[in-house]
This record gives C-alpha cells, sequence and structure tokens, in this order.
C-alpha cells in the first residue's frame, strides 16, 4: 500500500502517523480492478496533434471507449500539441480540482528583428516570477489582467531570430502572449511560432499516447479479450489524486465519507506531513481507492494530535456508496 501511494519517497519521509492499520478484505487495488470497472474508473493521457480541439478530442475519447462522460484537465489550442489528460466516467469527478496544476511547454518563438544572445537571455530571465497578463483576443476567457507565476524558463537553441525554449507555469499562462511581451521588451517584437505541452502537473510525454494507440489497444481488448494494452494505456483515475496532498482514512470512515460526511480525527490512518489549513486534499483507502476530494480545516501536525472534531471538509465524492460497510449507521463518532 505505501509504496503504491508514494512509490518515489520513503513513506515515513511523507506521512504523519496518527494510526497504523490493517488491509482488510473490503475495496480492491486500483490497478486490479476488473476491465470494465477499470475503465469507468480510468484516465488516459493523449498526445494531442496540431489541428482539433481539446473539446473534439475528448469527444473522440468518449467515443472510442463507448463511455457517457470524459473531460479534460487545460485546454490546448487546436494549433498546440502534447500532453492532454483526459479523465473517464467516475474520473470527470476530479477535473475541476486538477485543472490549476503547473504546466511544461516547450516553445519557438520568432523575432521580427535581430537581437544579441546575451540581450534575448536576460529580457527572458527577467519574465521569471510572477507576471501581468491580459488574455490575447482569440482566448475564451475574460479579457482582464491578470497575474500569473512563470517557475522556469530555459532557452534551448537559438537560431537566427528563432528561439527555442521551455517554460516551466502556472495554469492559465498564455505563453503566446509570453512571446509577444517578450518581443516588446527586447524591441524587435516577436510571436509564437510553434508549442508544444510537455507536461502537466505529474503527467509527462513519456505517459501520453494517441489516439490510434487508443483505438488499437481498445479494439484488441474487445475483439481479441486482450487487456495488456488498454490497462497500459488508461490508467486509473488515483493516478491524477497524487497531484494533491492526501489523507489515508479508516475503512470505518469511508462509507460515512461517501454520503457526504466530513472526516473526522478518529478516521485517520496517514496524513501527508505538508498539508495546510484550506489545502485541497484527496481522501484514499489503505488499498490507495480515492474516496473523495476535501478542504483541510487545520494542518498536519494538529491532525495528528486531535482526539476528535472534524479536520476536512468533503467537497467532492469520488468512490460509490456501498463499496465499503456502513459502520457509521447507528454508531457514534467514537467508533469511526
Amino acid at each position: 500500500m505505501r509504496e503504491k501511494i508514494i512509490p518515489e519517497k520513503n513513506f515515513e519521509d511523507i506521512f504523519l502517523v496518527k494510526e497504523e492499520g490493517e488491509i482488510g478484505d473490503h475495496g480492491v487495488y486500483p490497478y486490479n480492478r476488473p476491465i470494465k470497472d477499470y475503465i469507468m474508473k480510468g484516465m488516459v493521457c493523449i498526445d494531442k496533434p496540431m489541428g482539433p480541439s481539446s473539446h473534439e478530442v475528448v469527444v473522440w475519447v468518449r467515443g472510442i471507449l463507448e463511455v457517457d462522460k470524459t473531460g479534460h484537465t487545460g485546454t490546448l489550442d487546436p494549433r498546440v500539441t502534447g500532453v492532454l489528460p483526459v479523465m473517464i466516467e467516475h474520473g470527470t469527478k476530479l477535473v475541476r480540482y486538477l485543472q490549476e496544476s503547473d504546466k511544461e511547454y516547450i516553445a519557438l518563438m520568432h523575432l521580427h528583428g535581430n537581437a544579441r544572445k546575451e540581450n534575448i537571455e536576460r529580457v527572458m530571465d527577467g519574465f521569471v516570477g510572477r507576471i501581468y497578463q491580459r488574455p490575447p483576443l482569440k482566448s475564451a476567457v475574460k479579457k482582464r489582467l491578470r497575474v500569473r507565476e512563470i517557475r522556469e524558463i530555459e532557452i534551448l537553441e537559438i537560431d537566427g531570430r528563432d528561439v527555442l525554449f521551455r517554460v516551466l507555469c502556472e495554469a492559465g499562462t498564455y505563453i503566446r502572449k509570453l512571446c509577444i511581451d517578450i518581443g516588446e521588451i527586447l524591441g524587435t517584437g516577436a510571436h509564437m511560432q510553434e508549442l508544444r505541452r510537455t507536461r502537466t502537473g505529474i503527467f509527462d510525454e513519456s505517459r501520453a499516447y494517441s489516439l490510434h494507440d487508443l483505438l488499437d489497444a481498445y479494439a484488441l481488448w474487445k475483439e481479441d479479450g486482450e487487456e495488456k494494452y488498454i490497462r497500459q494505456i488508461v490508467m486509473p483515475m488515483e493516478e491524477a489524486g497524487k497531484m494533491v496532498k492526501k489523507i489515508v482514512v479508516k475503512d470505518t470512515a469511508v462509507d460515512a465519507v461517501c454520503h457526504g460526511a466530513n472526516l473526522t480525527a478518529r478516521g485517520i490512518h496517514y496524513i501527508e506531513r505538508t498539508i495546510n489549513d484550506g489545502d485541497v486534499i484527496a481522501l484514499f483507502t489503505l488499498k490507495n481507492e480515492l474516496v473523495a476530494i476535501a478542504r483541510a480545516l487545520t494542518n498536519a501536525e494538529a491532525m495528528v494530535n486531535m482526539k476528535k472534531g472534524v479536520v476536512a471538509k468533503t467537497l467532492r465524492v469520488v468512490m460509490e456508496r456501498g463499496t465499503y460497510p456502513q459502520y457509521w449507521k447507528g454508531k457514534t463518532e467514537s467508533q469511526n
């Protein structure tokens, strides 16, 4: 269980232990779900081609997988390629909570005049940090001034007036407008020639597949019963849950949360150390199933020390009711 929640790091470095727990008979590890359930509670990273809109890609995924609901976690313009996470059925409940994850792009900017390399580097370095942006005319959002943060800018290559660079930025940053602003400060003018999203949150190009890959994998399962490839391309929605801080809850608390109850101190096994008051968090079972999205009402240290009381407000229930027994019915909080 521990390795599945945070496979990259040592469990004890990430979580505070409130009460150790034994894995019970209820529920199922996400990667072990029966294939139909696996798809219905899944997500897929599509390597979006140039041409279609994000909405069109989402509709195509819905048609390929023969499901009713799909949703993406961050729009890409038709001419932009790259990583587009698409949530499937139950996973669509997470969309609004995952849209704010950082994005990484590789951009090709064309300058309208000549500029020295050192000047280009100096100006682009000046855009690292918090910047003001007004969305471009072609965007679908309100044209009001907004603040966005550029985490990193790295120039990869300069060839004459063409500048290839990598940028890591806050969600909602317009790279097209960034190129225009860089050109203005340089005094040459500039525009974005090409753009590719290489990462959104924890999902990078290595986890992205084409629509053709998805179609072929689904056809292999439907026609030949071969699950290997569809399980490789489609991931459990719990993978997206790793993008937010988390609490591992007791089996006895799961169904109460599924009925909309808030999480109490007595319903906790493990708490991510970095949780602060007000953070959006994910509630997981011992089998690494995503139960709900919640908002922390205090920090991790306080949660560990609390004997009773509500520690997190449930925002969006993800797991179906009845997956775990109704331990809460007719019982007091002390039994949960």
